[in-house]
């Protein structure tokens, strides 16, 4: 025990006295706020451009239907023809021209409708520009029938059904992907660490195995204890430089906000930054607060209880393999052909995870993977922010997970263990799988 805690401090003060590691540990967080605030930046450069768009229309069906907005704005052009049309909106630098032709009614004329653009137009503005011409179809349909335009402004209105709970509690939409979304944070971050961290426990072993220095260390310490203190070591000092991460870049950006006036809320704004569970969302003051209300009662306790568990479990389980790998081969370059099959379970969870839990977090997909060792840290964080029990998790699954995380970790580290002791010190060949899983039965 003594010596795997000496271990464990070798390790960690090895690399928190790195230069590089001091070096990232300062500039992260500032390259972290600059890219913050480049966006926010960026963003309001890009939401401050106002589109132009010349109209000319020769049938008359249109008076009043092209009304600026805050992105765009409309000039109408008269008695012209149409290529005297495009000369004006080349010559004054419009972005684009709406040519509506005469036609016997309106079906006829929008049948002949066309934007003219310089380049392929945005697909926000054929949007638009398709939605205006197809609530004037609908209205003139409507009015055929003998529904006049006070009526069709009725029909238009917008439908949104009320939500709330059996036991009487208003509801509201969307908060199940926020809630996912949430969660899918906090396996996020457990991913980042571990593909930063584990490449650097491979890699601490790959420098040590080709300096021969580990054939002076594995002649007093046992393999199993070297590389669980290589883990845990490194692990520390991942821990310890997130940590001073997320404390400098929150007091960074809180600063940089304060002193230049960024406005951070303009990123949000963008709905094609914005994610598909904050899109939608309403602007009432009351409906907000019922979100307010939702988030707030997340179990938060719960939540970052297991995703310390989740964090420690997963970390140690796929470090393990990193270690193995590190120990099987002579170079950085030879790991590329191990690498895939560990990260690929790690995007599985991300891509499916959010997928099949924002649809049905309930449903065998979400469940199965939640369960599934390789990828239950991730999801299962993902489902977690709607609580334990009736409606939520049931705790059966939540224990089952961590059950068969701990059952997989002792595998793992077993055969990694294995690995780890025969490739330590093998040079000059590179193992294909065969030879591993032979080096698996000694």
């Amino acid at each position: 025990m003594n010596k795997l805690r000496l271990i464990i401090k070798r390790e960690y003060l090895a690399k928190v006295r790195n230069k590089s590691f001091i070096v990232m540990t300062i500039l992260s967080p500032i390259l972290i706020v600059g890219m913050i605030v480049l966006i926010a930046f960026l963003t309001d450069i890009n939401d401050s451009e106002k589109r132009v768009l010349a109209v000319l229309d020769q049938s008359d069906y249109f008076k009043k239907e092209f009304q600026a907005t805050s992105s765009t704005s409309y000039v109408q052009l008269n008695d012209i023809s149409l290529e005297a049309a495009k000369d004006s909106t080349i010559t004054m630098g419009f972005y684009g021209l709406i040519y509506i032709p005469k036609g016997k009614n309106l079906e006829q004329a929008t049948n002949g409708v066309y934007l003219f653009t310089q380049d392929n137009p945005n697909t926000h503005v054929i949007g638009a520009m398709e939605s205006i011409f197809q609530k004037r179809l609908r209205q003139e349909r409507l009015e055929e029938l003998g529904v006049s335009s006070e009526q069709f402004s009725g029909i238009e209105k917008q439908f949104e059904i009320n939500l709330a709970t059996f036991d009487g509690e208003k509801s509201v939409k969307g908060i199940n992907e926020i809630k996912a979304f949430i969660g899918g944070m906090f396996g996020y971050a457990i991913m980042m660490f571990i593909i930063i961290y584990g490449g650097f426990v491979m890699r601490s072993v790959i420098e040590e195995k080709t300096s021969r220095i580990i054939e002076v260390i594995i002649a007093s310490v046992k393999p199993f204890q070297l590389m669980l203190g290589k883990i845990i070591g490194t692990s520390l000092a991942g821990i310890t430089q997130f940590a001073i991460w997320i404390v400098s870049a929150s007091l960074l950006l809180f600063i940089v906000v304060l002193v230049f006036d960024i406005d951070l809320g303009a990123i949000a704004a963008d709905t094609s930054m914005a994610s598909p569970a904050m899109q939608g969302m309403p602007q009432i003051d009351g409906e907000m607060m019922l979100y307010a209300k939702e988030i707030l009662n997340i179990p938060w306790v719960l939540l970052v209880g297991s995703f310390l568990v989740y964090f420690i479990l997963g970390y140690l389980i796929y470090s393990s393999i990193y270690a193995a790998i590190g120990a099987a081969v002579d170079n950085e370059t030879d790991t590329q052909q191990f690498i895939f099959p560990i990260i690929l379970p790690l995007m599985l969870a991300i891509y499916i995870g959010f997928f099949s839990v924002f649809s049905n977090p309930h449903g065998p997909i979400a469940v199965g993977f939640s369960l599934f060792p390789l990828t239950s840290p991730i999801v299962m964080l993902m489902r977690l922010p709607g609580g334990i029990g009736e409606g939520g998790v049931p705790l059966w699954q939540l224990l089952l997970s961590i059950v068969l995380l701990i059952i997989t970790f002792w595998g793992i580290v077993s055969l990694a263990a294995k690995i780890y002791r025969i490739g330590i010190l093998m040079y000059g060949k590179r193992p294909t799988y065969r030879e591993l899983f032979r080096w698996l039965r000694y």
